[in-house]
């Protein structure tokens, strides 16, 4: 069966960009981003975004493409990530999806049937207006008081399953986390993760960390700040810039900055592995991958 779409998925730090550059460019295609931080304007340095010369004449959808000052949700992602990956499809075209966004990259795969409890548009509109008054924090920390299981595996921006998981709870009595969906593929996917041994990956996290704040990440938090963006933005809750926030407002010096940084970013990478773990049609790769192979494996199905 031909392959619609190719995942390029896994931890920060561990190579998926230039991978999927490589995989783009032996099959005259395209990147679609799925990181939830890249994918907002004004914010570069504690992004990652991959440069001019690391996209190396690939075309790169959904970078840059929402105002830093917007909260954007799970749903919104997949609608405009569906759109784009449908429209390469048509054009005879593989996507490369790439990401370390595990909620996003599922929100492509799949259509969830969320236990196919049935709608309830009294309770999700009372939620809607919470979320609209006092933001998704408020709706997070309400998943928690009623269903910890699903408020610790649903990040706080995946605001349709938040509100879901609640609706169900209180429709029903019964938590989210006990009923099992139904995953129903919306395409014939192969994905690829690239796999380090635990210390070299940490190393690498340290590198990019260094190298950001060689680039300029403080100045970079300071100019947002004051040029008006709020640091409770939804953009501003990544890590990098809410480490360089803290520090900033407790006065730590910036080796403590960066300790920070680095500790929250080789957390985050474990929760990253830990998620993609289980990820249907997975291919784990060594770090000296032969992207021709890859290549070879992939035309022949």
């Amino acid at each position: 069966m031909k392959t619609d779409l190719i995942v390029v998925c896994g931890p920060t730090a561990s190579g998926k960009s230039a991978l999927a550059v490589q995989l783009a460019k032996k099959l005259d295609s395209a990147v679609v981003s799925a990181d939830s931080i890249a994918i907002y304007k004004d914010l570069y340095i504690g992004t990652a975004k991959p440069s001019k010369e690391e996209m190396d004449g690939v075309s790169h959808y959904l970078i840059d493409f929402v105002d830093s000052d917007k909260d954007f949700t799970v749903a919104e992602y997949s609608e405009a990530a569906r759109k784009v990956v449908d429209g390469l499809i048509a054009a005879g075209k593989t996507p490369i999806l790439c990401g370390g966004t595990g909620y996003y990259i599922e929100s492509v795969l799949y259509d969830l049937s969320y236990g196919n409890c049935p709608k309830n548009d009294e309770i999700r509109s009372k939620l809607e207006d919470i979320y609209q008054k006092e933001g998704v924090k408020k709706l997070h920390e309400m998943l928690r008081e009623v269903d910890e299981e699903s408020y610790l595996k649903l990040h706080e921006n995946d605001v349709v399953r938040v509100i879901r998981a609640l609706e169900i709870f209180y429709a029903t009595g019964n938590k989210k986390s006990l009923i099992v969906d139904k995953k129903t593929p919306r395409y014939n996917y192969k994905a690829f993760t690239i796999e380090h041994d635990r210390a070299s990956l940490y190393e690498r996290i340290n590198l990019r960390v260094d190298k950001m704040f060689d680039d300029g990440l403080k100045n970079e938090v300071v100019k947002l700040l004051e040029g008006g963006l709020s640091k409770d933005c939804q953009s501003m809750q990544a890590i990098g810039y809410k480490e360089v926030v803290e520090g900033l407002e407790r006065g730590y010096d910036d080796e403590s900055i960066k300790e920070l940084i680095k500790r929250n970013t080789r957390r985050y990478a474990k929760r990253q592995i830990t998620y993609f773990k289980r990820l249907e049609n997975l291919t784990v790769l060594k770090p000296d991958y032969d992207v021709e192979l890859i290549v070879k494996e992939l035309n022949n199905g």
